[in-house]
Formats: C-alpha cells, sequence, structure tokens
C-alpha cells in the first residue's frame, strides 16, 4: 500500500534479516526458496484485501484509492521483476 520504492525498502531489509538468521542457524530454511511466491502469496492474501477494504469503508477519503493502487501496481511489478530481485538479494546477502 505504499510506492514500489518504499515497498523494495522494506522487503529488502526483511530478506536480509531472514537471511541472517539462515546463515547463524536460527531458521533452518533459505528465505530465497520461496520468497517470490511468499511475496505474490502475501499480497493476493493480505494487502489487497486489506486495501480493498480500507477504500470501502472510506476511512482515509482519497487516500483509499491510493493504497489500493499502490498494492494492485506492486503486485504487478513484483510478478515482472520479483524473480530477479529474489536472485540479486541472494547473491547480494549470501556472501
Amino acid at each position: 500500500m505504499q510506492h514500489w520504492h518504499v515497498y523494495q525498502k522494506w522487503n529488502k531489509r526483511l530478506f536480509e534479516e531472514m537471511y541472517i538468521s539462515y546463515k547463524a542457524g536460527r531458521i533452518k530454511k533459505d528465505p530465497a526458496e520461496g520468497w517470490y511466491r511468499g511475496e505474490l502469496w502475501f499480497m493476493d492474501n493480505y494487502v489487497i484485501p486489506l486495501a480493498k477494504k480500507l477504500k470501502d469503508c472510506g476511512v482515509f477519503g482519497v487516500s483509499s484509492d491510493e493504497f489500493l493502487d499502490y498494492a494492485m501496481q506492486n503486485r504487478s511489478e513484483w510478478e515482472r521483476k520479483g524473480e530477479a530481485i529474489v536472485e540479486q538479494l541472494a547473491e547480494e546477502f549470501g556472501k
């Protein structure tokens, strides 16, 4: 529900946190496995439905439309670029 660049900033930070935990042995699964699909699932099942509910109830006025637009745009952008981004993040933090 934020601009692509903001979403990417926080997505990268969460990936880094998870990758550090993986490398330290605190989690067993490499976060790069399934990250791309996991983000799509999160957008489809949490972010976009929440943005739709906010729009329907109108609590944030015209900003609600922006939230939904950003959510849909981010999902589309992630679908196009996400696999390459995950590959890049795994390379960056896997060193």
